[in-house]
């Protein structure tokens, strides 16, 4: 029987009797969309599933992406990409100015219709340190105060990937450019809740603001989308699994692992997702890129260039 323990008031929950590792029966699928919609980020302990398992697991709840649209996939399984403690998209960021906010992210806002889901499997796992934050984008919204509710309402922004320091980051940007415009308030698709769809990392600037009124507008709205309270915090096993709603949180991977010399290795499946819409009932636009395809289309497309 499945038990759904809340971790927080506002995000997070432990999902207790299920094995992942084989097909969920219809009624144990539905208890865990719910849970996933409800809570925005579930969690399952002591799950060792290997590629294939993570893959079919995905599927119950979508169709997979490729890996990542810009930095690759794992050889052999276009679905899943490697999050490494060392890799192309975590080069060094000694040069940047470190904030609160810093870091933090949506999946893939860059992309017109960023994945709805992502599913996080934990392989090695340092014992202490390492853990990753989630916080609530819909709580985060309601957390405002109705005058400032009803501007960010009518909002729009600019979400992309730039390049920075590192030449191999760079040059995978410039090989897959991505530049959407996305409401800056969406209505969520599956539950009607407003989200304040703020991702630090990838949103650049307001739309038909001035550049400090957009920087600080921003700066406002990303200090209060991680406030404490609307966040949850996960300590790793090996075999955890994290599966969230890309369309209602942002996350983060605190930076301490590389103070460490442990190692941490995991494994991310994200699931095709649609264009968002604002309260005003327009879509996101693509303003460079393609949309965001299922693993099977990316390789068609790869094949055919």
């Amino acid at each position: 029987m499945i038990e759904v323990v809340p971790l927080t008031l506002h995000i997070g929950a432990e999902i207790k009797g299920v094995d992942l590792t084989r097909p969920l029966p219809a009624q144990q699928l539905k208890a865990v969309r719910d849970a996933f919609l409800k809570w925005k980020v579930v969690f399952f302990r002591d799950q060792h599933l290997d590629h294939a398992q993570h893959v079919a697991m995905a599927r119950q709840f979508g169709e997979p992406t490729i890996g990542h649209a810009v930095f690759g996939h794992v050889e052999g399984h276009p679905e899943i990409y490697s999050v490494a403690k060392h890799r192309t998209a975590n080069e060094k960021y000694e040069a940047m100015m470190v904030t609160p906010w810093f870091g933090w992210h949506t999946d893939v806002t860059a992309a017109v219709n960023p994945p709805c889901a992502s599913i996080l499997r934990g392989v090695s796992i340092p014992p202490y340190g390492g853990d990753t934050f989630w916080t609530n984008l819909v709580a985060a919204y309601a957390g405002l105060s109705e005058p400032m509710r009803a501007f960010v309402d009518g909002l729009r922004t600019i979400h992309a990937f730039e390049p920075r320091g590192g030449s191999e980051y760079n040059e995978r940007v410039k090989r897959r450019v991505l530049k959407s415009e996305h409401p800056l308030v969406t209505v969520h698709a599956e539950t009607g809740e407003r989200v304040l769809f703020a991702s630090p990392s990838f949103l650049k600037s307001v739309v038909g603001l001035t550049p400090r009124e957009s920087a600080k507008l921003l700066e406002l709205l990303w200090e209060h989308v991680v406030r404490p309270e609307y966040t949850v915090r996960f300590k790793w096993n090996p075999g955890d699994i994290a599966f969230w709603d890309n369309r209602s949180t942002a996350h983060l991977a605190p930076r301490d692992i590389f103070q460490s010399d442990f190692d941490r290795q995991l494994y991310r499946i994200t699931l095709v997702g649609e264009p968002l819409v604002g309260v005003d009932g327009k879509a996101s636009r693509s303003m460079e890129g393609l949309p965001i395809r299922s693993a099977e289309e990316e390789l068609r497309m790869m094949a055919a260039e």
